[in-house]
């Protein structure tokens, strides 16, 4: 709680900006600016600041008086004043808390009075005090105890992500018992996620067990989905079925979970698990959907890739025909899968034969199947047919997938097969259709330019970066097989011959 004086102070503060403003409105509306505003404020609050000052009130209360006027006369300039007060916030959680005497909840409540957090400020806070730790629960507690800020699913679920990275579930349980009644959808996906990936399968299954009585959040088959499928993302597909077989007679398992859990022993790489739960879907009545095949025929291409590439084609083929078999339709995952495949172990000319007979299953190439075959020609140093396909790609209309994120991915195969020439055209390809470079194009293209003794073009794209406003390191290395050694003659001593020998010593004799 506030004391007195300084609520009285800011409720004449309130009184005079109020009286300040209809005078300024009356007279000379068109007339005075800010800086006039703000003269007149000042003005007015002077002696009251004095008189707090003479009573010696504004001893303790000066420093959150100061800030709380700078914060209220800048608080209409929009975004970066949520910037300016994350950047505080975060200072002030990023303080150790041995060396500040007051807690962190004190603290806000003193410095930060005159903020109004909202969702945008909530999470910039959080992704700027990633070392804050369990000081967050104090910043948690001080936007609940906020008459201005009230809690949200959204907000929940911020803090419940910010928890779940630094794997500290005790601070989640505290943030989800306080949020009772607000959490929903976004809160249980979070938590959810973040259990699964932290590789926690057992607490997740006994989260979505006492999630309902402890926490509020609803527990219904979409809910139990949501958790197979993390499960089965993340490679536990034991503890899946599992809770699948568990649940059975609360929870009728449907297509989309069975897909799950086929993907779950997929994704771990038992293709046999992953046929055998397979074939008892079939028996008790389930279909397998397109998306479930796609995974076994990953798991199958990835298994011979491992073991033995000559088998893939045999292996892919199998599964492709108990498709058509079962009536299961091929899609374009079918051949993204298949051409991905093919063109990890550089059976490119395959891939392209394969993606020529995508029309004769009413397939038609999305941007995922253009970038993996540009990424094989190049790799393959079949750099005109790689030009061809981006050209190919933008023509069929999936120009908007060609970001500065996959020209990288070009660029960076491009210079691991030491095609830098043609890796600069790419790049100014690139900038001719609008895609601004980052700074990891820059680097990468620096770093090979200096790498092979290109030293002027390295030169002139770091003048360009700083051009762009692209902060880009100058400091590069220069591989030694590339730098130009200065031939060194082998002067070797000649032998003297008789007649030499005997003017040497007739000269040393003479000097004698």
């Amino acid at each position: 709680m506030l004391p007195l004086p300084y609520l009285q102070l800011r409720r004449i503060l309130i009184r005079s900006l109020a009286s300040s403003s209809s005078l300024s409105a009356g007279s000379s509306s068109n007339f005075l600016n800010e800086s006039a505003r703000s003269f007149l404020l000042h003005r007015n609050l002077t002696p009251l600041i004095h008189h707090f000052r003479h009573h010696g009130a504004a001893g303790r209360l000066s420093y959150p008086l100061q800030l709380s006027l700078s914060h209220s006369f800048s608080s209409e300039s929009g975004e970066n004043d949520v910037d300016q007060s994350s950047q505080s916030l975060a200072t002030e959680l990023l303080k150790d808390p041995d060396l500040v005497p007051l807690p962190i909840t004190k603290r806000l409540q003193l410095s930060f009075s005159h903020v109004k957090p909202n969702p945008e400020l909530v999470l910039n806070t959080l992704n700027l005090s990633s070392e804050a730790g369990r000081t967050v629960l104090g910043f948690n507690d001080w936007l609940v105890s906020n008459p201005d800020f009230h809690h949200t699913d959204e907000t929940i679920s911020y803090f419940v992500d910010y928890f779940g990275r630094i794997k500290d579930f005790n601070a989640i349980h505290e943030v989800l018992a306080k949020g009772l009644g607000i959490s929903g959808a976004k809160t249980l996906r979070s938590s959810i996620d973040r259990f699964a990936r932290a590789g926690r399968p057992t607490k997740l299954i006994s989260f979505f067990e006492t999630m309902e009585k402890n926490y509020g959040l609803k527990r219904d088959k979409e809910s139990l989905r949501m958790v197979v499928e993390k499960l089965c993302e993340n490679g536990y597909a034991s503890h899946a079925v599992k809770i699948v077989k568990d649940l059975a007679n609360e929870f009728f398992p449907d297509e989309a979970i069975c897909d799950s859990l086929i993907k779950g022993w997929c994704v771990n790489g038992k293709l046999d698990e992953a046929k055998r739960l397979a074939s008892e879907m079939y028996r008790g009545g389930f279909e397998l959907g397109t998306t479930a095949y796609n995974d076994l025929l990953d798991c199958a291409c990835k298994l011979c890739r491992k073991k033995d590439p000559f088998r893939l084609h045999s292996e892919a083929e199998e599964i492709l025909v108990e498709m058509d078999y079962r009536g299961v339709p091929r899609n374009v995952e079918t051949f993204n899968v298949l051409i991905n495949n093919l063109c990890k172990i550089r059976k490119t000319t395959d891939a392209l034969d394969l993606f020529h007979r995508m029309g004769e299953w009413g397939c038609h190439p999305n941007s995922e199947t253009f970038i993996i075959l540009t990424k094989s020609l190049y790799q393959a140093a079949r750099t005109g047919e790689g030009d061809e396909m981006i050209d190919r790609m933008r023509s069929a209309g999936h120009g908007d997938a060609l970001d500065k994120k996959t020209y990288y991915e070009f660029l960076n195969t491009l210079c691991g097969i030491e095609r830098i020439d043609h890796a600069l055209t790419v790049f100014e390809k690139m900038k001719e259709e609008g895609c601004e470079p980052g700074i990891k194009t820059y680097e990468l293209l620096m770093a090979n330019l200096c790498a092979h003794n290109h030293l002027d073009k390295a030169n002139s794209l770091f003048i360009e970066a700083q051009k762009r406003g692209v902060p880009v390191p100058k400091a590069c290395q220069v591989d030694p097989g590339y730098v130009k050694m200065p031939k060194v003659k082998n002067v070797e001593k000649k032998r003297e011959t008789l007649p030499e020998k005997m003017a040497r010593k007739r000269r040393r004799l003479k000097q004698i």
